[in-house]
């Protein structure tokens, strides 16, 4: 937001405001709003994993979870998944917890090696690109940026990235995917339409090896009683001719334990025969254990739905809370503008261009850790100082309403030191050329001056 839309009636209020943040400061708070980590009592809804399998340690198919083998997974988990996303069981893997070490490894040995679709490996290639729909998800940019890619943004619509500018980008073959969370998406929670989706698996790319990272984090992640539609790209790619575009991840992590979960990679044969054939190499199989408690804990969809609505009823009213703080307190002024999310862990709050930095500075004295200006954009370099995310999930209900006093307190003087350092700005320009034109002034009469002397001699 420009500083020139503040409602101008703020900057009087701008003792009262310092005066509740002094009162916040010294009331010695000690919140966090950083991570989207499930609460406590989130975790309780499965607690019942840790004493799974027990000494039913068979699965269903007969495969002895205590043993070696089986890269791809227990088939149970595989096919209870499969009906979750949608998709072909033969198209997906389990794996361990995180479906973060399956994207790692996906661009870590493309760029080792390539991928099944590479005419060299990624290491090899001149110049590399990797789009970044912008706000997005921190830990996607850091894997790019640790591979030195040259991450390029593009903003995001209501219907997901804009899609003419995608288009644009992958003309250049140096440009070898583009990072998505297209359900719920991370900080923003909108979700791709069908549209933007056809149109991602449709596109004629310049790069060979161009893929997708479908990062369906936040699929079943709903805040209220509905279920997002959860497209099925690998469908539509290969209806496309472009079967080896996406990427396809998914994981049980803020399902069932975090950190504890099943991570799963959904995508063609070619593009699993090509990464098993490294996996292979690199390890003898997941934890079958865990996938087999998972299984017997989960049992089918309707278990996981079941699961996903009792979050919904822990998770609704801190969201709720969150958006009425933030309406409550800041809608007036026009100092910001948020997401009201329908699921997924975040709100995104857009504040005054320029102080975003200040706001979490401001609230870090008083006690409230924020998320990272910048955390949303690659590099963590919000190029407007504008975009922040608030994580509700993890404080109580009081806490949660603590915190968001001090951050609606701390984005009301962050927007008040911006107005008056623009104006101090607008009056010194003035100034200026004030001076300016009074010099210009005197030496036209001091010309005129001179003039007229000259002629009388």
């Amino acid at each position: 937001m420009d500083v020139t839309a503040i409602n101008p009636q703020l900057v009087d209020r701008k003792d009262e405001i310092k005066a509740a943040y002094d009162k916040l400061k010294a009331s010695g708070l000690n919140l966090d709003l950083t991570r989207g980590k499930p609460s406590a009592e989130q975790l309780d809804f499965s607690t019942e994993i840790l004493s799974l399998p027990g000494e039913n340690f068979r699965t269903p198919s007969g495969v002895d979870a205590r043993n070696y083998g089986g890269n791809i997974g227990i088939v149970e988990i595989r096919q209870l998944w499969a009906d979750v996303l949608g998709i072909d069981v033969d198209n997906l893997i389990a794996g361990d917890a995180s479906s973060l070490n399956f994207m790692f490894d996906l661009i870590s040995w493309s760029y080792t090696f390539g991928n099944n679709d590479s005419p060299k490996p990624w290491s090899v290639e001149e110049d590399l690109k990797w789009i970044c729909p912008v706000p997005g998800y921190d830990r996607h940019h850091s894997i790019t940026e640790l591979f030195g890619f040259e991450m390029v943004t593009v903003p995001l619509t209501e219907e997901g990235p804009d899609m003419d500018a995608v288009r644009e980008l992958v003309k250049d073959p140096a440009v070898k995917g583009m990072w998505t969370v297209p359900v719920f998406a991370n900080p923003t929670g909108i979700t791709y339409s069908r549209r933007v989706a056809q149109e991602l698996a449709e596109m004629e790319t310049a790069a060979p090896d161009f893929r997708i990272v479908w990062d369906n984090a936040y699929a079943v992640h709903t805040l209220t009683e509905e279920f997002p539609e959860v497209i099925n790209v690998l469908d539509l790619a290969e209806q496309a001719g472009n079967p080896n575009r996406f990427w396809f991840m998914s994981s049980t992590s803020k399902i069932t334990l975090a950190g504890a979960g099943v991570g799963f990679f959904a995508s063609s044969k070619a593009n699993l025969d090509w990464y098993n054939s490294i996996a292979g190499v690199r390890g003898i199989g997941p934890n079958k254990i865990n996938q087999l408690a998972h299984y017997q804990f989960l049992q089918d969809e309707q278990g996981v739905r079941s699961l996903m609505q009792k979050h919904a009823g822990s998770l609704g009213p801190k969201f709720t809370r969150t958006v009425e703080v933030l309406e409550r307190n800041l809608a007036d002024a026009n100092v910001a503008k948020w997401t009201v999310p329908e699921g997924g862990y975040f709100v995104s709050v857009d504040v005054v261009d320029g102080t975003a930095a200040r706001v979490v500075e401001l609230a870090k004295e008083a006690g409230v850790n924020l998320t990272g200006a910048g955390a949303t954009y690659p590099l963590k370099k919000d190029p407007n100082d504008r975009n922040l995310r608030l994580a509700p999930s993890m404080p109580e209900i009081q806490e949660l309403e603590e915190a968001m006093e001090v951050f609606t307190t701390c984005v009301l003087l962050a927007a008040i030191e911006a107005t008056e350092a623009a104006e101090a700005t607008k009056a010194s320009g003035a100034a200026v050329a004030n001076n300016g034109s009074l010099g210009s002034a005197k030496g036209q009469a001091d010309k005129d001056e001179t003039a007229e002397g000259g002629m009388d001699h």
